[in-house]
């Protein structure tokens, strides 16, 4: 082991507070770093052994790009059919009755009573479980088919019906959650309770980076809608290393906190701080081997490279008129939701590897039919373009979009019950998504509820089952993605999760 001279430690590169880092005797960096460091050694060597002899396998088997910069995994563990996912969700649980699920009989039976057949003692929240009615409450909406498929969508969402034969409706979706933080906290991270990884850092821990310039995972929330509150661990990386979680881009000059050199620093005097900021860290890293050490550096380069390439992405001047004659007027008004699909698109083009945005106010207790309506006119149009540009641009057979929320609504009304408004209350039971591209099933159905939208007769999707299927679409075994925290490997799907095949293309 080297050891600084004494008299180095009083050159000026080693000023007196960092010669306590590097003042260990010989003894002390034996005991500490020996076995460490050469165990290091034989298995860096053993490791490039091991992917040289593994990334000859992948080439030779035509896999299609490989996997980025500081991927946990040494290669894919299948062919993946989707290089990029884009995750629009609908936060508040948007109901399924009147958007994908037509229900006529509850149409007919509107204002009777919930049969007991159907709720099958099932637990209720406190928001309508002390009703003393649970009138049946029939969609005021009218469905029709649409494109070769056929796929029923509600008058709600004509752009989206426009591609329904790009589409993969899935209706047998459900949870055990019933409240919103622990079911949108599942539907993230694969737990119910919070300080687990997200699925875009585990996609960023499993598959790496694909760009230089831009974060792996980005985050995107629609401005100024009210609605059940998000938390940034819900795309936090939990106990994976800090550089996987996502980075909340916000709308306006400044997309990224912080980002940007504050008055009267210029950009060579960032660089400068930056590469004695690198020679510290090492020193540092030398004494401790603490690989948190090297991440802070890595997130360091990575801002300082952010500062050229986000004003880029979010600098929409470069876009034709027709870009937002597809997404609509609102594209052109930063935070909005439509804004926020085109950033999307902009950054998967640009290799962000996972994308998500956050669209609140689906949790429509009372007033639904206004309030669904609202909702549904903010992001109809934008969804649909989202994935009419993406298939254009050829890049929606290897980019794969979900659409959905936590949970779906109940069949009856909370509340008071007229000819023009209702409610409904959480239901877990079951609810719809859909998938588009990403070797998806196109113009297809999966699942069937019964005539009440109440329960799943056919095809159950569980939440895992759903993460086991976007994670095999993007090449990863969900069993096999794994991070050992506290004694034991954990993974995104828990112990659970069945991948879907019928959802695949």
């Amino acid at each position: 082991m080297n050891v600084l001279p004494e008299d180095s430690m009083r050159s000026p590169h080693h000023p007196p507070h960092l010669a306590r880092l590097v003042s260990q005797t010989p003894i002390e960096l034996t005991r500490r770093h020996f076995f460490r460091r050469g165990g290091l050694g034989i298995g860096s060597a053993a490791l490039g052994a091991l992917l040289a002899r593994e990334g000859s396998a992948a080439e030779a088997s035509g896999m299609h790009e490989g996997l980025g910069p500081g991927a946990a995994l040494a290669e894919y563990h299948h062919r993946p059919r989707a290089r990029r996912m884009i995750s629009l969700f609908m936060s508040g649980g948007p109901s399924q009755m009147d958007l994908w699920d037509d229900k006529p009989v509850l149409r007919e039976r509107n204002g009777q009573e919930l049969p007991e057949s159907v709720r099958q003692g099932q637990r209720l929240t406190g928001m309508s479980g002390n009703q003393s009615r649970l009138p049946l409450a029939g969609s005021i909406f009218k469905f029709a088919r649409y494109g070769a498929s056929g796929i029923p969508v509600s008058e709600l969402l004509p752009h989206t019906a426009r591609i329904a034969d790009d589409l993969c409706i899935v209706r047998s979706v459900y949870t055990e959650a019933i409240n919103h933080d622990p079911a949108i906290t599942f539907m993230q991270t694969g737990s119910q309770i919070a300080g687990r990884p997200s699925l875009g850092a585990w996609l960023s821990y499993g598959l790496g980076s694909a760009s230089e310039e831009l974060p792996t995972f980005c985050v995107m929330i629609t401005q100024n809608q009210g609605g059940q509150p998000l938390y940034a661990r819900l795309w936090g990386s939990g106990f994976l290393p800090a550089t996987h979680q996502g980075v909340q881009l916000r709308a306006g000059a400044d997309p990224v906190l912080y980002l940007n050199n504050p008055p009267g620093i210029s950009r060579g005097a960032r660089r400068e701080m930056l590469d004695t900021l690198a020679e510290l860290h090492a020193i540092d890293q030398q004494r401790t081997l603490d690989a948190a050490v090297r991440q802070r550096v890595e997130q360091y380069e990575l801002a300082f490279r952010m500062q050229r390439s986000v004003p880029g992405v979010a600098d929409l001047s470069d876009e034709p008129e027709s870009t937002f004659e597809l997404y609509g007027e609102a594209a052109r008004q930063p935070g909005t939701f439509a804004a926020n699909c085109l950033m999307a698109r902009r950054l998967v083009e640009r290799g962000v590897r996972f994308v998500q945005l956050f669209h609140q106010g689906w949790d429509q207790h009372g007033g639904l039919p206004a309030g669904i309506r609202r909702q549904c006119e903010s992001t109809d149009q934008a969804s649909a373009a989202l994935v009419t540009d993406l298939k254009r641009r050829g890049m929606l057979d290897d980019t794969l979009v979900v659409w959905g929320g936590e949970f779906g609504r109940t069949a009856y009304s909370q509340g008071a019950l007229t000819a023009t408004n209702y409610g409904r209350d959480h239901h877990p039971r079951c609810f719809t998504m859909w998938l588009a591209g990403g070797g998806t099933r196109a113009g297809s159905v999966y699942g069937k509820t019964d005539e009440f939208s109440y329960n799943i007769v056919e095809n159950p999707v569980h939440v895992h089952d759903l993460n086991a299927t976007l994670l095999h679409l993007l090449g990863v075994d969900h069993e096999r993605l794994t991070y050992r925290h506290q004694g034991r490997r954990f993974r995104l799907t828990d112990v659970e999760g069945t991948v879907v095949e019928a959802l695949l293309a």
